[in-house]
This record gives C-alpha cells, structure tokens and sequence, in this order.
C-alpha cells in the first residue's frame, strides 16, 4: 500500500520562472512523485509521493539526480550565497576582449551590429547565442531533448527535430512581424518608443547581472511570462502525434525567457512587421547552433555551459550591451551627445 508524503525542499540555482518550469517538468516525470509546485520567490519545491521509508535527505539527493544537469540541488536548508569573485579573473579579460573586439569591428564599419538609434540584427543573434547557452533556455533544451526520446521509441530521430526547428524559426518570424505590427497600430511616438527602449536596456542589465550570480536580490527584479504558461507548454512534449515537435516549436515563443521578452519588447517599438520578424528570427537564429546541437544528441555542450566563469563572462558582454543600447536611446532622443561615433 503505497503512502504519500509532503516533502519541502530548497533549491539550489533557481533564478527565474523557467528554473520553475524546468524543476517542476523533470520532477513530474519521475515515477514515485505525484505533485510538484516549484516557488520562485522562496527557492523552493513542494513534493508529495510514495518514497517508502526514505529519509528526507535521501530522498533530496536522489530527486537531485535529475536536477544537476540543469544546474539545480535540492537540500533540507538553504545554502549561503557564494559569488566565486575569483571566477572574473577570467571571465573579465576574456569578455573585454570580446567588446574590443566588437567595437573595433564598428569603427573599421566591418559590422554593424547597433547602430545609433536601435537594436541591429547582429546583436538580436547575439543575444540569441548568448540566451541559448543560459539556464533560461534550459526549458528549450529539455523539451527538444524529451520529446526526442518520445520519438526515438518509435524509431523516428530525425525529422522530428526538423520540424521543431522550423516550428521555432516560423513562430519567432509571424510572432515577431505581428508585435512589429501591433506596434505601428498603436502608432508608438517617439516619446514610446524611447521608454520601451530604456526598458529593453534595464532588462538586459539585469539579464547580465543575473547571469553573474553575485547580487541574489537582482533574480527578484527580473521580469517573466507567468510560469503557468511554461507549465502548459511543456505538457505538449508528452503528445507523440505527428504535428507535435511544431506545435512545440511554436510554443516556445511564449516560454518565460527574459532574453526573449526583452527582444519582443524592442520589437514592438520597431512599428514595422518585417523589422520585427526580421529581429526575433535573427534572436532564434543565434539560439540554433546549441539547440540543433542538443536536440541531435550533444549534450554536452549545454553541460560545460553551466560553468560559473562562462556565465560571468556572458553576463559582462549582455550588460555591456544593456549600456550600450541605454546610451543610444539617450542619443537618439538628443539627451546627451554621442559617445561612440559609430
């Protein structure tokens, strides 16, 4: 006779609403958990199952196996916060050579990845690249990979993995033109225009911030879709119809990614449907490479992506961006003078 019982755990890792998701879709689908309810704003997870006579903390360090792939831990106590400040003695050289490297290449007019007045496309694929390889794209990756398995069962590894990639292509490009076009039906005026352009730049410095992981408080201010969504979204992986991987695909457009958001929120200010298509499918092509990468077996790489010094070097580049994007809306309102004379 199987008896359940209420487990309260702290995790270790958990940041945003995708952390809920991902904590909450892995636990669910372990055989003796009956419900999970994962809580952003305690770091916790509520678990009832049958664990037979286990101890809370074994029951903690199996449910953990799951977890420590993505970069989560449960245990009986919170941990104390450690920023590891000796991980930017690489991380900091490393992405200033990066923004040198990036600057340079716009005064030589080699690139031209922001100009004066708006996000340009290049940096749209860049945050992409940078979005694919942080925890907040971990849900992705766990759907791409779940349903791989599901597929797999009946033999069929490959195309499903097409038909999410272009399921996600096509989403960002229709989704991305209709917010550009929403934002021309409001006629969004200048004055708009720049708040939601200040918005994009404080949300991608708390992005950046959130991705040093030595200032907690900052998780608290970043903003996400409602979990909830994600939580439905994630139930589609378990469909194994033929429509599936680019319903799923599709989906994911709405999953709760602070990268993504703050890309749909800048493209409502570009009051255009093919700037605004054009500018979240350059974001969900920077997010490809790691994706088609995970979702046809190597793993791996999303596994060395977890290392604390990559995550501190990326969360300097998004910042650095956030600035940037913050001084041209400045500019372009005629604010303060140019600063970069790109």
């Amino acid at each position: 006779m199987s008896t359940l019982k209420k487990h309260i755990f702290h995790v270790n890792g958990m940041h945003c609403n995708s952390c809920v998701v991902l904590t909450e879709g892995e636990l669910k689908n372990l055989p003796e958990v009956r419900y999970v309810k994962a809580s952003l704003a305690n770091r916790s997870v509520e678990i009832q199952g049958d664990f037979g006579d286990k101890k809370p903390e074994h029951i903690a360090k199996d449910l953990s196996t799951v977890l420590m792939p993505h970069g989560y831990i449960l245990t009986l106590e919170r941990q104390t916060h450690s920023a590891k400040w000796s991980d930017f003695k690489i991380a900091l050289p490393v992405a200033l050579g990066f923004i040198a490297v990036f600057i340079v290449l716009q005064k030589l007019g080699i690139v031209n990845l922001v100009t004066t007045a708006n996000v340009g496309y290049g940096t749209a694929f860049l945050i992409g690249l940078i979005a694919s390889l942080s925890t907040c794209m971990a849900v992705v990756g766990g759907l791409v990979l779940s349903m791989s398995a599901n597929f797999a069962k009946e033999g069929d590894k490959v195309r499903p993995q097409i038909l999410f990639h272009v399921g996600r292509l096509f989403s960002f490009f229709i989704f991305g033109g209709a917010i550009g076009a929403l934002g021309s039906a409001f006629q969004i005026g200048p004055s708009v225009a720049f708040i939601l352009s200040i918005i994009v730049a404080i949300v991608l410095v708390i992005l950046g911030i959130n991705l040093l992981d030595i200032f907690p408080i900052f998780k608290r201010l970043q903003p996400t879709m409602p979990a909830f969504i994600g939580r439905h979204i994630t139930g589609l992986k378990n469909i194994n119809h033929t429509l599936t991987p680019i319903l799923v695909g599709i989906a994911t457009f709405f999953l709760p990614c602070g990268f993504t958001q703050s890309m749909q929120i800048y493209t409502l200010t570009t009051g255009s449907f093919v700037a605004g298509a054009l500018i979240m499918s350059a974001f969900a092509l920077g997010t490809l490479p790691v994706l088609a990468l995970l979702s046809f077996g190597s793993v791996g790489i999303h596994k060395k992506a977890q290392s604390a010094i990559f995550f501190k070097t990326a969360g300097i580049v998004v910042i650095f961006f956030g600035l940037f994007n913050l001084l041209n809306a400045l500019v372009g309102m005629g604010l303060i003078p140019p600063i970069f004379n790109f």
